[in-house]
């Protein structure tokens, strides 16, 4: 018992007996300071000025009382806070701020917290700064969106094979698979609006988690910080995490793919498939091999795209399995893993847009492997089908059976004779085909298999070009969404320093 005392008074000597520990500083709480005066303190003055107004207006705070807290709140040196270091004196930056407001205004700024809660008011922090790293990191989305756009409307004719399975397949162009990503990021923006509209709600007034007595006015409480809707349940307001999971999610989803794009990107840099240069402000060389051209640019964007994901996974995680309350397994602790998720989608959006549209594309080599591959086989069975009558299994076991001899005999598909169809024929139908020469030669032409499949999505030029003019219009709206978006934002910014500029001089 004795040795069980002294370590654990050898523990509190190293310690201290008194908030905070040595160690739970270390850990937790500066760390905790630190990403908070960095990312929250705005967002936190916003509330205060918000909290200010209101109250004012709901007769809950005098004009004059309020004209000493607005003078206060107005006084308040920001980036000296953003400067500070953690110091124990207080739990952690609401009560630095709240500190300073006093020794400013004096009592009356404690009456600042009247029917608020930190857990009100720190969810609506958190949902703020989310809001603006998110309209940030969407706007390059936006920007690498349509870079891809002008990507794909220069390389609409361009012809290349497409893979399955990692293997040739079938003739399409650089511009109809780009197209493809597009879409994918339309997609992604449309399940960021409906991340950012659940994700845009007041908590505030929702207090500890049952609001307050206190006559306050919880729509205008929303309205002053920008928020579009109002989350009603009080209880819901502190407690729910879905917010958060959907966007971490949504993020996710968008730097999968993008990672799956980049993967191509780097297979074709290699030598051996040729068919993408990087530009040089994004490739660096070898410290011993003089011939080497690294595109880590690319390498780059894969890993930390990998870390965007590593992060959105984190912040789902940590909410996995917490009460259905206010815990701080969904706050600070997590919190900045979700701000570094949208940091990174920002920067890695900005920087692949820049490798782009900066590349060269060999379209000769992708143009020459097109035309001596047999990738444009599938049209061989369909022409079959049409000029034979034959059923397609049959068409294509003839077809198959063409690659296998011409592959044997060393010939590529733009060699392949009409004799050689045939003799292929006899094996399966036990007849000579009534395919003509010409009829041949377009079936294993693959600007013929791109030009004929013009259906809806297909890789015809001329339907590529329709869906980047359809995918523009589309683009002008999200970018129009999310200017509108920053604009109510801003505003509402901007209203809260006018108000609170206001009030601070009709209280002097």
């Amino acid at each position: 018992m004795s040795g069980a005392l002294s370590h654990r008074e050898n523990i509190i000597r190293n310690e201290g007996s008194a908030f905070p520990g040595k160690t739970y500083t270390e850990v937790v709480l500066a760390p905790s300071y630190d990403e908070a005066k960095q990312h929250l303190l705005g967002p936190m003055m916003a509330i205060n000025k918000a909290q200010l107004i209101m109250l004012t207006e709901q007769h809950l705070i005098s004009p004059e009382e309020g004209g000493r807290i607005a003078e206060a709140i107005r006084s308040l040196d920001l980036q000296t806070i953003r400067s500070s270091q953690y110091s124990g004196e207080v739990e952690d930056l609401f009560f630095q701020v709240e500190r300073e407001l006093l020794e400013r205004a004096g009592d009356i700024a404690g009456n600042l917290h009247i029917a608020r809660s930190r857990n009100d008011m720190s969810i609506a922090m958190f949902r703020l700064a989310l809001r603006d790293k998110l309209q940030t990191a969407l706007s390059s989305v936006l920007s690498l969106k349509d870079q891809l756009l002008e990507f794909a409307a220069e390389h609409a004719e361009t012809l290349m094979i497409g893979y399955t399975h990692t293997q040739q397949a079938q003739p399409t162009t650089l511009g109809h698979y780009i197209m493809a990503v597009v879409d994918s990021l339309n997609r992604d923006m449309r399940r960021f609006a409906n991340a950012y509209r659940h994700l845009n709600q007041s908590s505030m007034g929702a207090a500890a988690l049952t609001t307050s007595g206190f006559n306050i006015n919880r729509d205008r409480m929303r309205e002053l910080l920008g928020f579009d809707e109002l989350i009603e349940n009080s209880y819901d307001a502190i407690g729910g995490a879905d917010y958060i999971a959907e966007l971490m999610t949504v993020t996710q989803i968008a730097a999968i793919t993008l990672g799956r794009f980049v993967q191509d990107l780097l297979l074709w840099s290699t030598q051996e498939f040729a068919v993408l240069r990087v530009s040089d402000p994004y490739v660096q060389t070898s410290s011993i091999m003089p011939q080497k051209r690294n595109p880590v640019s690319l390498e780059h964007l894969r890993s930390l795209l990998s870390s965007c994901v590593g992060n959105t996974q984190t912040v789902l995680t940590m909410i996995h399995n917490t009460p259905f309350g206010d815990i701080v397994d969904t706050e600070d602790d997590m919190q900045p893993y979700a701000w570094r998720s949208l940091d990174l989608l920002d920067k890695l959006c900005r920087l692949l847009a820049c490798v782009i549209g900066t590349a060269e594309v060999n379209k000769e080599k992708l143009r020459e492997r097109a035309v001596s591959s047999f990738a444009t086989i599938t049209e061989l069975a369909d022409t079959l089908v049409r000029t034979d009558g034959l059923s397609f299994r049959k068409a294509h076991h003839i077809a198959s059976k063409v690659v296998k001899m011409a592959l044997s005999q060393g010939i590529g598909a733009h060699e392949v004779t009409l004799g050689l169809v045939n003799e292929a024929a006899y094996e399966v139908i036990g007849k000579p085909l009534l395919i003509d020469e010409t009829k041949l030669v377009l079936s294993l032409d693959p600007d013929y298999f791109v030009a004929v499949r013009s259906l809806p999505g297909g890789p015809n030029p001329r339907e590529v070009r329709r869906m980047i003019a359809e995918r523009k219009l589309q683009h002008d709206e999200h970018l129009s969404w999310l200017n509108a978006a920053k604009e109510k934002s801003l505003q509402s910014y901007r209203q809260l320093d006018w108000i609170v500029a206001d009030m601070a001089r009709q209280g002097r």
